[in-house]
């Protein structure tokens, strides 16, 4: 049992308060632990607002959902008409709307935007490995709410967008038409998916999402951020401990992240007010209309948050399949001449790439494109391990590595566009190639990442204040 702090019979109140609480629960330490003295690197830039924006956004959803629930009705013939009385009849109940579905946009744009600064800066290299992958993790779980979320309106788009993409389900062999069954809740898209849908969407994603963000601050305060140069300030210390290229995150960065949000919530704002469907993108028109199970429409594609995704899935054909098990027969036969290993290994790599193409020939193309989705998300687990690079940060690589990033990014807009067109021969070749983009950039980076010449990282953080 620990020992009660005493205090000074004459405190005020309010410090014989805390000093009553902290010797229960350690809410001074934990302020101290993650606030007051938590150092961080001085040299944080605008990257760096993503951060605390996408736990602003979950707060957003968190509330707005509470307030949505209290008046949404979670069956299928009544499902279209309570969101209609929620936008119509409910006080303010079309603000708490928009505020959600612009959210749910909203949350993917910061996430993706702080994603790509882990990419920039190098983020989820040694020692921040695990926040990496509690990151990655979190934006699986957010795909998943998405997707939930996406059916309880019940209209045209939420009910065609989820017979799709449970139908894919179906595709994987022997358990893909019992596992459609068991998500779906019975044999077509209806009153027992909603209800699954809501459950999960309500209860069981979220619990696990904000698990997994505790994890992801304490993982992250645990071993320190990164920042802009990629220099560990825990290198240099002053007398007392304290890194001499760091600064207390509060009052500092609460105060640096309060001009993020404010900009943030303008623009959130001007959606939410003059805007909300943002051109069919946040909010379809489809999905005005209510579910019609006898009425398909024309073109079925998902929130443009999932198009990159959705894209690569259609890229898998049977004509890509075939160029899939050629890269794979010739990354087998490479790997067994030019890689130093034993004649074990070799050979294992070799019996390995047979297995696979034989499982592509005996498998619908259908299934495959479904793995490589999976798999487009998944990757993003293992890129602590596939880059090689000397630094860190792309502040000291090569300029052809800026180069490779920046066709990624590109490479990554073009998927998601073609992933909200209506399918075409030019639009599928497209896909293709971009799909073979990305997958090689992740797959071929431990040869690139160590291209070319880097500059030298400094000892220090070089600041630039902004």
């Amino acid at each position: 049992m620990a020992e009660f702090k005493e205090i000074a019979a004459d405190a005020p109140p309010a410090q014989k308060l805390l000093n009553w609480v902290d010797n229960r629960f350690p809410l001074s330490k934990l302020y101290n632990e993650h606030l007051a003295e938590y150092y961080a690197p001085k040299n944080f830039n605008f990257w760096y607002f993503f951060g605390s924006l996408a736990l602003l956004v979950l707060v957003i959803q968190i509330v707005t959902g509470i307030f949505l629930v209290m008046h949404y009705k979670p069956d299928a013939s009544l499902a279209f008409a309570s969101v209609e009385y929620i936008m119509r009849d409910v006080p303010w109940g079309w603000l708490i709307r928009y505020m959600h579905s612009t959210g749910a946009s909203a949350f993917f744009v910061v996430v993706y935007m702080h994603m790509f600064r882990g990419l920039l800066y190098g983020s989820y290299r040694k020692p921040r490995e695990l926040v990496w992958i509690f990151g990655c993790a979190i934006f699986l779980c957010l795909m998943a709410e998405a997707f939930m979320g996406y059916l309880l309106p019940w209209g045209q788009m939420s009910y065609w967008g989820a017979q799709v993409i449970v139908n894919l389900f179906a595709a994987i062999p022997f358990v893909g038409p019992d596992l459609a069954l068991l998500i779906r809740g019975d044999f077509v898209v209806g009153d027992a998916t909603l209800n699954r849908f809501f459950s999960f969407h309500v209860i069981a994603v979220p619990l696990v999402l904000l698990g997994l963000v505790v994890a992801h601050i304490i993982a992250l305060h645990e071993v320190g951020s990164n920042n802009p140069d990629g220099v560990e300030i825990k290198a240099h210390k002053d007398a007392d401990g304290k890194p001499l290229d760091g600064i207390p995150f509060h009052p500092y960065y609460t105060v640096h992240d309060v001009l993020g949000i404010s900009v943030f919530l303008m623009a959130f704002s001007a959606i939410v007010f003059f805007a909300p469907e943002f051109g069919g993108y946040f909010l379809e028109y489809n999905n005005f209309i209510p579910a019609d199970p006898l009425k398909t429409p024309a073109h079925i594609a998902p929130v443009w948050y999932f198009t990159p995704f959705y894209s690569m899935l259609r890229a898998i054909t049977g004509e890509m399949m075939t160029i899939l098990m050629l890269l794979i027969a010739l990354a087998a036969v490479l790997s067994a001449i030019k890689i130093k290993m034993s004649g074990m290994a070799k050979v294992g790599i070799l019996v390995g790439a047979a297995v696979s193409i034989a499982a592509m020939l005996t498998t619908d193309a259908k299934f495959w494109g479904v793995v490589v989705m999976g798999a487009a998300v998944v990757i993003l687990f293992f890129l602590p391990w596939l880059d090689h690079s000397p630094v860190r940060s792309m502040r000291y690589r090569p300029n052809a590595h800026k180069v490779v990033y920046g066709i990624f990014v590109i490479n990554f807009f073009i998927l998601g566009y073609l992933g909200i067109q209506a399918p075409s021969a030019v639009f599928e070749r497209i896909s293709q190639v971009g799909t073979l983009f990305y997958f090689g950039f992740f797959l071929l980076m431990p040869w690139w990442s160590r291209m070319g010449t880097f500059k030298p990282v400094p000892d220090r953080i070089v600041f630039e204040p902004h």
